[in-house]
């Protein structure tokens, strides 16, 4: 009689599978609630299965191949671009440009983080979803750099305040380091490094400050920065570098 009895050790489908580029793991696990995965032919029912590899594992029943080494990109991401893959109001995303800016071979890419439709800057993009999921937690500290030019009345007194975080209609922001640009007059750069990346974080930090945020751009996510890569283009961040930085961030995480 054959042996059904899936393998109880190794790392969890779900690891496996967004280590692979197939999705986050919070999204497989919830493919795998859908019946979407399979392993030896067996849908499973539950993430909380293990495996060594992904040999006989299927997703809509079609052969996962095995993960490639973790690449990392960069894409200066211009105004007026959703990042997401389609978009039902019909707007231009990310990914129309990364046809042309990705090197070929590039194959799937995930956004690390977002950037808002308007907002502009560094966006990171990799096939590996354990280094897209450890980049994004909150309880990895990944330090996020923006500068905002803002128009209003504000003081460096008031943004020294922001290191103690802020709360706002019920949400909690953590610590904000925030320095005013030097310049005259009521429009002025700010630059802002935050830690969560909560959804419109540094715009409604200003706004609630009572400034109007007419420009945003992120400069910096974790060691990695924008520098004078041209907007729309996209450079891949050298293997050895990734690695490196991968580890420091996957190390103890679950």
């Amino acid at each position: 009689m054959a042996d059904n009895r899936l393998p109880e050790a190794g790392d969890r489908i779900a690891k496996l599978l967004a280590r692979a580029g197939i999705a986050s793991r919070r999204e497989v696990e919830r493919m795998i609630a859908d019946g979407r995965v399979a392993v030896n032919g067996k849908v499973l029912d539950t993430p909380a299965v293990k495996l060594d590899n992904l040999k006989g594992v299927t997703v809509d029943g079609k052969a996962v191949e095995a993960a490639e080494a973790p690449r990392l990109f960069a894409f200066h991401k211009p105004s007026g671009l959703l990042t997401a893959e389609r978009d039902p109001q019909g707007r231009p995303t990310i990914y129309a440009a990364l046809r042309n800016a990705l090197p070929r071979g590039a194959g799937r890419v995930m956004p690390i983080g977002r950037l808002d439709f308007t907002t502009e800057g560094l966006l990171l993009l990799t096939n590996d979803g354990e280094l897209k999921r450890a980049m994004e937690l909150p309880s990895t500290g990944v330090p996020r750099t923006y500068r905002a030019r803002a128009f209003g009345d504000i003081t460096q007194a008031q943004l020294d305040d922001l290191i103690e975080g802020i709360e706002i209609d019920g949400v909690r922001y953590g610590r904000i380091e925030a320095d005013l640009e030097r310049g005259s007059g009521k429009n002025r750069w700010i630059e802002m490094t935050l830690t969560e990346g909560k959804n419109r974080e540094v715009r409604r930090v200003l706004e609630h400050l009572g400034l109007q945020v007419n420009r945003l751009l992120r400069t910096a996510y974790g060691p990695f920065e924008l520098a004078d890569l041209p907007r729309g283009q996209a450079v891949e961040i050298r293997q050895v570098d990734v690695e490196r930085y991968r580890k420091t961030l996957v190390r103890g995480q679950a």
